[in-house]
């Protein structure tokens, strides 16, 4: 089973969170709902600005863990070579 990992803001430079999924198409619809307590429902962090697909979870769980520990500088440098422009990328997705 192939397993995303993503990172949603609360807006251009704002608060980022980074997740892990099976399906990035239902999740991101969940935070950007706020349908699931936490986080990204009590910060509003719920435009996707990066994803990245991988082979299988464990991957995308290990690569997760990875950029959860890199420095802010290394995430919003990963958002931008994807998406300069910081723009939500969900209605991308369908």
């Amino acid at each position: 089973m192939a397993g995303w990992v993503y990172i949603t803001a609360s807006k251009r430079n704002g608060t980022l969170y980074v997740g892990v999924t099976s399906d990035l198409s239902r999740r991101i619809y969940e935070h950007r709902n706020h349908l699931i307590p936490g986080f990204t429902s009590r910060y509003s962090v719920d435009q996707l600005v990066w994803y990245e697909c991988h082979a299988t979870m464990t991957l995308a769980i290990q690569r997760e863990k990875n950029i959860k520990h890199w420095p802010r500088r290394w995430k919003v440098d990963l958002i931008r070579a994807m998406n300069p422009e910081w723009v939500d990328l969900y209605e991308s997705l369908a």
